[in-house]
């Protein structure tokens, strides 16, 4: 922990992104606890108004407070991320550790297709899955964690390659201790570092990702509150009532800044030599 404290002292941007995210959990937790409003509830006499006392962000083109919407927003929308970065994790570590320890025919197979995804770019990959699939959260959630797989599938099979010829991995081995033992107990414990780094990138990714899929209406629906897609809902009132678009724009600013700095943060504290240069 005082290893930990020293890094952030010395780490401006590590600080930074954990104060956001700290902030942002917060809201979303508490807020929709101590808000008097709902997210769906509508109240059309108060529709539009500027950000007052009583609604601190002011409110949508149905009346509802824009504050209030995104705490239960940011609720759906990290939620939304962890989720996917877990799904995408668990498939990508395995299929990439597979790869790298087994070696031959099965790693060439899981990197073709892992090189097929890739070609795609994520976003307009992520667009045509949640398509084919249909416009829900569950679909939107399945087509992102496709799409940010192959990314840990590619770090896993690096970390194993690299890890599999150590010593002590070569005497588990020659030991005869099962493949699967080694694969968990021995390289997947000692190559965790950068996948974690990647962990933390990817939930940044995932949640822009789910977001641009709500903006384009292929992800959560009305009336759920979601941050992509209350910007997509209240984009026609930007030049008359610029906060109902701007404030889910900036939580989805911030949450994605949050997570990017935690990571590059996580980059120097895996990196010894960076790490030594920092403290």
């Amino acid at each position: 922990m005082r290893d930990v404290l020293l890094f952030l002292k010395s780490n401006t941007l590590a600080l930074v992104g954990l104060l956001i995210l700290l902030l942002l959990v917060v809201a979303i937790t508490i807020g929709p606890w101590i808000t008097p409003y709902t997210p769906t509830k509508l109240d059309i006499l108060h529709k539009l108004e500027g950000p007052t006392f009583a609604h601190w962000l002011g409110t949508d083109a149905f009346g509802r407070d824009v504050l209030t919407r995104i705490m239960y927003g940011g609720r759906a929308t990290l939620t939304i991320g962890v989720g996917v970065v877990a799904v995408a994790f668990v498939i990508g570590v395995v299929f990439g550790m597979l790869a790298g320890f087994t070696g031959g025919w099965v790693d060439s197979i899981i990197m073709r297709i892992v090189d097929a995804i890739l070609a795609f770019p994520a976003l307009v990959l992520a667009i045509a899955l949640a398509a084919a699939f249909g416009p829900s959260l569950q679909n939107a959630m399945l087509a992102v964690a496709i799409t940010l797989a192959p990314q840990f599938a590619r770090v896993a099979r690096s970390q194993a390659l690299s890890v599999s010829v150590k010593p002590y991995v070569e005497a588990a081995v020659s030991l005869g201790l099962p493949p699967q033992r080694i694969l968990f107990r021995y390289i997947f414990v000692n190559g965790l570092g950068p996948l974690l780094v990647q962990s933390t990138l990817a939930l940044g990714s995932a949640i822009l990702q789910t977001a641009s899929l709500g903006f384009l209406g292929l992800g959560a629906q009305p009336p759920m509150a979601e941050w992509g897609a209350d910007v997509s809902a209240n984009l026609q009132y930007v030049r008359s009532a610029a906060w109902v678009a701007l404030a889910p724009g900036m939580a989805i600013l911030f949450a994605v800044l949050s997570f990017n700095l935690i990571g590059d943060s996580l980059a120097d504290w895996f990196n010894p030599r960076r790490r030594s240069e920092l403290e």
